[in-house]
Order: C-alpha cells, then structure tokens, then sequence
C-alpha cells in the first residue's frame, strides 16, 4: 500500500492549521495541539523539522511561536513530506542518491518506477496549502484547471 507516513500527515494537518484564517499571529506548539487534535510532543518535534526545512519560522522567547516561513501558495505537499521523510521515490532506486538493489543490472521495472514516481511527485508539487485550506469544491476545480493544463504542455515541460 502507497501511503504517507502519519508524521507526514500530521505535518500536513499542522502546515494547514498555520495557514487557516485567523492565525496571522505567531502560534504556540500547545495551541496548535488542542487545534489539530495531534499530541503536542509530536507538534513540537514536526514543527522542528519544518523550521529545519524553511517551511515554518519560530521566534522564541515568552511570547514565541511559530508561523508559516512562506505564503501558503508557496508551500506545496512534496516540499512538507520531503522535510519530514527525506525525498519521494516508491523504491530504491527511484531515488537519485546512487542507491541500489540486487537487482538493478537485470531489472526492466527501474525506468518505469522512475516515471511513475515522477508523476506522483509531479501531482503533489500541483498541491499548495493555499489549494488545501480551500473548501473541496474549489480545490478540485483548481486542481482539474492544474492538470488540464500540465496536460497541454508539449512533452519536456516547454
């Protein structure tokens, strides 16, 4: 089964929290906790991670906090899990860090992994928390608008 890892999708939940209407303001760990229903060490711990990555800025002191460190339309799905899980690929070597598997020189299945995990990340860079924090209605309407639109595309991007 392909699924995110629940720190990714608690990441998720938070990041959309962040940039939910009313939070312009710097947000503690425990606010976003009772908010997310997700236990506040986790919250603590994913917030770290993403201020590692960018994603969120953290100011400290008594009246710290966090907030997201871009504009919700500039934050996209691939960019939270990759800061929680290290890069998307399905296998081992859909990833381009010189992994290998035993069967690497025999296997005819590589270059088609390749290609699917190219799409996924493809369908995921389409997704900011901008579409998230949208009703559904919209964020499907905007996501068809994305595809249809990747789908005219010449091949190579241009």
């Amino acid at each position: 089964m392909l699924r995110l890892s629940k720190l990714s999708d608690y990441a998720i939940v938070i990041m959309t929290d962040l940039a939910g209407d009313g939070h312009a303001e710097l947000q503690n760990a425990g606010t976003i906790a009772e908010r997310t229903a997700v236990a506040q060490p986790t919250v603590s711990k994913l917030l770290k991670m993403l201020a590692g990555h960018g994603l969120v800025s953290s100011v400290q002191g008594r009246h710290g906090g966090y907030q997201l460190g871009r504009r919700p339309g500039e934050i996209t799905v691939t960019q939270i899990v990759e800061a929680i899980d290290g890069p998307l690929a399905l296998t081992e070597c859909g990833l381009d860090d010189g992994s290998s598997c035993g069967l690497e020189k025999v296997c005819s299945v590589r270059p088609h992994w390749r290609h699917i995990g190219s799409a996924i990340r493809s369908a995921l860079d389409g997704i900011t928390l901008e579409l998230l924090i949208g009703s559904p209605i919209t964020h499907l309407m905007q996501w068809t608008h994305h595809e249809s639109r990747a789908a005219e595309r010449p091949a190579g991007g241009q």
